[in-house]
């Protein structure tokens, strides 16, 4: 069974960073695109962050842009969120994703990614 699993999570200051991972369980998933998603209480789903199979190309919500970065290691079939610079409105929980296609593009719309992580609590005091 395909799995992701999301760490990093945590309680953090305003100003503060941190940095997320996302582990995948299985091979394949190294030439799937991959997204960051955020759902605060409330609040429906919002893109975050997403990046191509090949780790070149990289898009991010206007939120978080020049804040957040997001990478790949490719032979650790990882994923990872750097977040720096961090506000209170960062809070929520977040979810890696990814896109059940072989070498095809990103998306900013949850609805177009088939794997989903079970989550991780970020909450960012003021």
């Amino acid at each position: 069974q395909v799995r992701l699993v999301e760490a990093g999570g945590g309680l953090v200051q305003t100003g503060d960073s941190l940095s997320l991972s996302c582990a995948a369980s299985r091979e394949s998933f190294i030439n799937y695109p991959m997204g960051w998603f955020r759902q605060a209480p409330g609040k429906e789903r919002e893109f975050v962050a997403a990046i191509s199979w090949s780790g070149t190309y990289k898009g991010y919500a206007d939120a978080v842009k020049g804040r957040f970065t997001v990478t790949r290691d490719k032979e650790k079939n990882m994923v990872y969120l750097q977040m720096n610079t961090l506000r209170p409105e960062d809070t929520a929980v977040y979810y890696c994703a990814a896109i059940a296609k072989r070498f095809g593009e990103y998306s900013t719309s949850a609805t177009a990614y088939d794997y989903w992580g079970q989550g991780t609590q970020v909450t960012v005091s003021s």
